[in-house]
């Protein structure tokens, strides 16, 4: 029996299951950084990324731990403008490229004050490409709002997690798959780019599932107009998907899941696919490849081109 409660109670279970949340400033991000990316026109552009600390999104994924750094009220005005300031301050370059992530959704009046929105283009207009993340649901009149007081281009990352019938309902996104459509195409029409979130390996499915759901996904979001797809491997330590752990109903990818999963959506050359590497470590079970296997990923992500599987002595990982 599934540890998973039904619906109408499944909200309440993934809450009850959550450690504690992590202290948090409302007028400094909870994180910020430089990393490399491959534009849509090869480039290899330096971006940067702010974590914007702010309300926890009205809906409570099963596989989420980003409302570990959240607050349980909306900011105030001003304060997402001083956690802007405060990250752009501290970066050794200026970014051609910049996301915006907030551990939620941008267009959530909860999280992002709409009435901030003018004063969040003018810090950020000396990007030529602004990335920020919603939810399916909440994409519309807003997206437009904020699109037209940039002077850069505008992208929405959407979790699409898995088009997987049995698995996403119960992942408790609350979105169907037309409704992903929908917004996606609102996003096209309006001329605003798309990059759907694909999850690795999520709650219910085994390997090998894993690495043909996880193409499928980034197939179907290719089809909706996506130009990016990342894939993200599913984490634990959130509290839900440490008891599915526990009733051996969630495992988390092997590097050689994650590996198969960049190499097969690759394949269907629909856009550009990114691995997530954060935290890569975690994942692999060999010390002695993992550093190769990690600059391999890591290549693949900025050349776009499959590269030769890393072999090792130790432990001879099948990857691809």
């Amino acid at each position: 029996m599934s540890s998973l409660p039904p619906d109408q109670d499944r909200t309440a279970w993934i809450i009850s299951q959550r450690p504690a949340r992590a202290p948090v400033d409302p007028f400094r991000p909870h994180g910020f950084f430089l990393e490399d990316e491959r534009s849509a026109s090869g480039r290899i552009l330096r971006s940067g990324g702010i974590l914007l600390t702010n309300k926890e999104c009205p809906w409570h994924c099963l596989m989420c731990d980003l409302w570990k750094h959240t607050l349980t009220h909306s900011v105030p005005p001003g304060a997402i403008c001083a956690q802007i300031d405060y990250a752009l301050a501290r970066l050794d370059v200026q970014p051609e490229q910049l996301k915006l992530y907030n551990s939620g959704s941008f267009f959530d009046p909860a999280a992002i004050p709409p009435q901030d929105y003018p004063a969040i283009a003018r810090r950020v207009a000396f990007a030529a490409h602004l990335i920020v993340e919603a939810h399916p649901r909440l994409v519309g009149e807003r997206s437009l709002r904020f699109r037209d007081l940039l002077d850069g281009s505008l992208e929405v990352a959407m979790g699409l997690e898995t088009i997987h019938p049995e698995v996403l309902p119960r992942l408790n996104k609350r979105f169907s798959l037309d409704q992903f459509a929908q917004a996606a195409s609102f996003l096209t029409r309006e001329g605003i780019g798309i990059r759907a979130f694909v999850l690795v390996k999520p709650p219910f499915l085994e390997d090998a599932q894993a690495v043909e759901w996880a193409a499928r996904s980034a197939r179907f979001a290719f089809e909706c107009g996506a130009g990016v797809v990342s894939l993200i491997p599913t984490r634990p330590g959130n509290g839900a998907l440490d008891r599915l752990m526990a009733s051996g109903e969630f495992s988390p990818p092997s590097l050689d899941v994650l590996e198969q999963a960049l190499e097969q959506s690759l394949q269907l050359r629909g856009g550009r696919v990114f691995a997530d590497t954060w935290d890569l470590k975690t994942f692999s079970s060999c010390s002695a490849c993992f550093p190769e296997r990690e600059h391999r990923l890591k290549a693949i992500n900025l050349s776009q081109r499959s590269l030769p599987p890393v072999a090792c002595p130790k432990c001879r990982p099948v990857n691809g």
